[in-house]
């Protein structure tokens, strides 16, 4: 069975101050896209990558990632990161795959994260990176006031891959195209809303941040130097 890499590079650059997408932000000669490539490039059990970004940046895209022997297509991406996880989905045609999604701004992504989400989808359906939440997490309502503040036990901080069995998050794509009230946005909360398959949890890492705002692009640049 195909290992497949579904990298979602649609984001924005707005609360990184930028006019560009912060997937092309440039550290030491490479853009965060393909620090995040390179990862998965090197992984000895990923079979194939596909890209997905904006409409706009196809052809960009295209053409920084010809190095790659293993991206097999860039994919146009939607609106929000549910129809861009679609696009890419839905563009994988094998009768069956581990399919591992992953945000394109998350370039510290390690390549033990990478094996243990695979080595997990020989027993698990539905796989997600995580890590301990050292923080207290409250439950706010609609006015900012607290209603629950849950045990920091069962709390975690999602990171990506979100990995699952091709089928299943096809099926759960279908069921949320199909709800006109859906308001789910990643795929974990779609197998958590569409599916009866539990979500097992692989243990992430604290450097595997998402960039979002500009200091987090020093916090990338300093991690990698070191």
């Amino acid at each position: 069975m195909k290992n497949i890499a579904l990298i979602l590079a649609s984001g924005s650059g707005s609360r990184c101050d930028l006019d560009y997408p912060k997937q092309f932000v440039e550290i030491d000669g490479k853009t965060i896209l393909e620090l995040s490539i390179d990862v998965f490039e090197h992984n000895s059990l990923v079979d194939e990558i596909i890209i997905v970004t904006n409409l706009d940046y196809l052809s960009k895209v295209s053409t920084m990632t010809e190095k790659y022997s293993k991206v097999s297509k860039v994919v146009a991406g939607g609106k929000t990161r549910r129809e861009s996880s679609y696009n890419g989905v839905f563009s994988i045609y094998e009768d069956e795959a581990n399919v591992l999604i992953h945000d394109a701004a998350r370039p510290l992504v390690t390549d033990k994260i990478i094996t243990d989400c695979i080595f997990a989808l020989n027993e698990y359906k539905a796989v997600c990176t995580a890590i301990n939440s050292t923080d207290t997490i409250f439950l706010v309502d609609g006015e900012e006031n607290i209603t629950d503040i849950p045990k920091r036990t069962y709390c975690r901080r999602a990171q990506t891959p979100q990995c699952f069995k091709l089928s299943l998050i096809k099926e759960a794509h279908n069921c949320a195209k199909g709800d006109i009230n859906c308001s789910v946005t990643d795929d974990c909360g779609l197998i958590l809303e569409y599916t009866v398959e539990k979500i097992h949890i692989i243990e992430g890492d604290e450097d595997n941040i998402k960039v979002t705002y500009k200091d987090d692009i020093d916090f990338i640049r300093t991690r990698l130097r070191k």
